[in-house]
């Protein structure tokens, strides 16, 4: 990967309130576990604080749960929901100067400079600044997430005095008192009180500070530990004073001699450890066992490997590499590494829609790390199995006798989704936690863990289409459930939740038939109850399920009804109406043919075998006149199917226009938080889309076309244990075996055994 995409910088730091929270997401660090989003360490601006500005610490998995007030308590109705919470502040530290202190809204910034390094896995601000005395420093402030040590997180902070000798103190603080981040304008977040934690503890030993604090309701408990080290002779006090822990340490300042500083801050939770504070310790102790500079030497060489497994390459537009390379380092900085966390909407980097795991995870997300770092996949499928025995009390809340249904929105494993409509009814979520099982399945062949922990998702949630739908009339029905367009809810045969339910049906029947014959099935068989009668139900339904087909339009029809609804031109609607959502009751959205994002679309995409290239070809067509694009989910996926069928300018342009979403903040809302899954669905773009590359039962296919503003582009990905390099040109695709053992793949329909490399014409 070359250098020129390893960086995203802002020179001259813009100070505005618009910018600062902006590049609180942008540049914030977090590793899966941890998230930390950049607050000036100094601080704001004072009065910036209030309101939207609230320095915020993540865990992930990490809640309380809050009261969700009901218009009317009917039964089943969601009344108290997971919120994420914002953890104990770690970050502040303040500096003063003979009585002057350092803030970036006084005396002058003579220059400045904020960088995310996606190579070193840091984020650096350099400022040079005059006091209003006009004392002159050089300030360097590098911080990280490590990924190798993932409670850890470090502040590296270096003054270098310019023109100035005299007393330097420095203010470390560690808080306890934090509150979560509230906006009652945004329909995603929570509107009440905003204090969750309540201090369990503060104290001070061995020259670290331990805060462990409680939630209220959840009764789970957290602990942070701060050690501060300064580099200099110094005099060093603690003062604790209403659970805020903070250390002074008086030094002096001559002219050339640098001063240099490090904050480390672990994280410990009662969800993971027994006890949270001595776990907190001993993760103290492991980060102070080596010098910060090995740290940082792990953190690179993780990052290296990582990039060597996913890294793209574009020829003919550097600032789409840098784009693109920003995906895919928030992936891996969002994605949870255990089994007690998964990926929320906006990662670890923003409060919005509460830190909550919706279907974004298996379908957007879940994609690219099933080609390129099976183990992380794993890793969701076994989030989704932990919360199993809470699915299948939410599949009997919701009034059926057997089976497991996922929750729309949750954290640890309960429903959390208030408006039943567009959430609850996504029966989809079923089909779509089992659609990303088979494709960990068919890239890994691990049926190992298919027999351990993934068949008894996929049979459970099978379970659950054979109660929600029937026969009628010979074929097999799906009644009064939502697809992925939330701007039509509520239907009978909603094609995408039909025909992922088919082959969801499909390959429970499969792994039933693979895994018979196997040791310890038998446990499995006897523990869920599952009878051979129950498979024999799920070929029938499968082999008779019910697709919309129009004749006429020679599409499918979205749902049943979807045709019978008027026609609403989406260029007569007024652009300040955009998103919909907020402009037009839902009613008044479900009565019309439009949608908020690909649904049928979506479908032809996932199962793009299911149907002929025409009935593709004419769905697309029709649907692409609808689409409000509304969801930050929806326009990769018409880049993708556009791709597939030859339509390489249009991929381009819908590619193009969500490809840099959170750098250029088109949707005006990444200061909540960066769109991990638009940055899952970039990438699909080019390796599912442009790359044309699909996981089926038969092998590895790969259908490349070439956009014709780049020269070639190049991707790897992950197979059997095998590492393959796709290199696209304007006449040829090359395709080089770097690591495993030969395979076979398919490229434009056509069978090839590679066992080094290939290079097949493009046709």
């Amino acid at each position: 990967m070359q250098r020129r995409t390893a960086f995203y910088e802002q020179k001259n730091i813009r100070l505005d309130k618009y910018n600062l929270k902006l590049n609180e997401a942008l540049f914030h660090n977090a590793n899966g576990y941890i998230g930390i989003r950049y607050d000036f360490e100094e601080g704001y601006e004072k009065g910036y604080e209030k309101g939207h500005f609230i320095p915020s610490q993540y865990i992930n998995g990490f809640f309380e749960y809050a009261k969700m007030n009901q218009a009317e308590r009917l039964y089943g109705l969601v009344e108290e929901k997971q919120i994420m919470l914002n953890v104990a502040d770690t970050q502040p530290i303040r500096l003063f100067f003979d009585g002057e202190e350092f803030s970036m809204f006084s005396g002058a910034v003579l220059a400045s400079r904020l960088r995310l390094d996606m190579e070193k896995g840091v984020t650096v601000r350099n400022v040079l600044w005059r006091s209003p005395r006009g004392k002159e420093f050089y300030i360097s402030i590098t911080r990280m997430a490590s990924f190798y040590q993932l409670p850890l997180f470090t502040i590296d902070y270096e003054v270098l005095p310019l023109n100035f000798s005299g007393d330097v103190l420095i203010e470390s603080s560690h808080n306890g008192n934090v509150f979560n981040y509230v906006d009652p304008s945004d329909p995603r977040m929570c509107n009440e009180a905003a204090q969750y934690l309540t201090s369990v503890g503060c104290e001070i030993k061995a020259g670290a500070s331990y805060i462990t604090s409680r939630t209220f309701k959840s009764g789970l408990e957290v602990c942070s530990c701060v050690k501060n080290v300064l580099f200099q002779d110094c005099q060093k006090q603690f003062i604790i004073d209403n659970n805020d822990a903070v250390c002074r340490f008086m030094t002096t300042a001559r002219p050339g001699e640098r001063i240099r500083f490090i904050k480390y801050a672990v994280f410990s939770d009662s969800i993971r450890h027994e006890n949270c504070r001595d776990r907190a310790e001993a993760e103290m102790a492991l980060a102070r066992s080596v010098p910060l500079q090995e740290l940082y030497e792990k953190q690179e060489a993780y990052l290296a490997d990582y990039w060597n497994n996913c890294g793209i390459e574009i020829e003919g537009d550097d600032e789409l590499n840098t784009s693109i390379r920003f995906s895919l380092y928030q992936l891996i900085q969002a994605v949870g590494k255990d089994q007690h966390g998964n990926v929320a909407p906006k990662g670890l980097s923003g409060d919005g829609y509460e830190g909550h795991f919706f279907w974004d995870s298996e379908m957007y997300i879940q994609p690219f790390f099933t080609a390129t770092n099976p183990a992380i996949s794993r890793k969701l499928i076994e989030y989704r199995y932990r919360t199993l025995d809470m699915a299948r009390e939410n599949a009997a809340i919701l009034g059926h006798k057997a089976g497991a249904l996922y929750p729309w929105r949750t954290i640890m494993g309960r429903e959390c989704s208030g408006y039943f409509p567009s959430g609850s009814a996504q029966y989809h979520i079923n089909g779509d936690i089992a659609y990303s099982i088979i494709a960990y399945y068919l890239a890994t062949k691990d049926i190992e863990f298919i027999q351990e922990k993934g068949a008894e998702i996929v049979f459970e949630t099978a379970r659950l289409w054979m109660d929600v739908g029937n026969f009628h009339e010979g074929k097999f029905c799906i009644n009064d459930v939502t697809g992925p367009d939330e701007y039509t809810c509520i239907v009978n045969n909603n094609y995408y939740t039909n025909v992922l339910a088919q082959y969801h049906l499909n390959w429970a029947v499969k792994f039933y038939s693979r895994l018979k014959t196997s040791d310890g099935f038998d446990r499995l068989v006897q523990k869920i109850g599952l009878s051979e009668e129950e498979i024999e139900g799920f070929s029938k339904a499968a082999e008779n399920m019910y697709l919309p087909y129009d004749e006429r339009l020679k599409i499918n029809p979205q749902d049943d009804s979807f045709l019978q609804k008027k026609s609403w031109d989406i260029g007569e609607i007024p652009k300040s109406d955009f998103p919909l959502l907020l402009h037009y009751h839902p009613l008044h959205l479900y009565r019309h043919q439009i949608c908020k994002q690909p649904d049928t679309v979506m479908a032809h995409f996932i199962l793009d075998d299911a149907q002929s290239e025409e009935t593709v070809l004419n769905s697309f067509n029709y649907y692409e006149k609808i689409t409000t694009h509304d969801s930050s989910l929806s326009m990769c996926i018409f880049s993708i199917v556009a791709a597939r069928l030859g339509m390489v300018d249009k991929a381009f342009e819908y590619f193009e226009s969500t490809a840099r979403l959170d750098l250029l903040d088109k949707n005006n809302n990444t200061d909540d938080g960066i769109h991990v899954a638009n940055n899952g669905g970039n990438y699909m773009a080019i390796v599912y889309g442009f790359g044309g590359l699909r996981l089926k039962e038969s092998g590895i296919y790969f259908a490349p076309v070439l956009p014709e503003r780049w020269s070639g582009y190049s991707f790897k990905v992950t197979f059997e244990n095998s590492r393959v390099l796709v290199r696209v040109r304007e006449d040829e695709c090359l395709f080089r075996l770097e690591i495993g053992r030969a395979q076979k793949i398919f490229v434009y329909g056509k069978e090839y055994l590679l066992e080094d490399s290939l290079c097949i014409s493009r046709r």
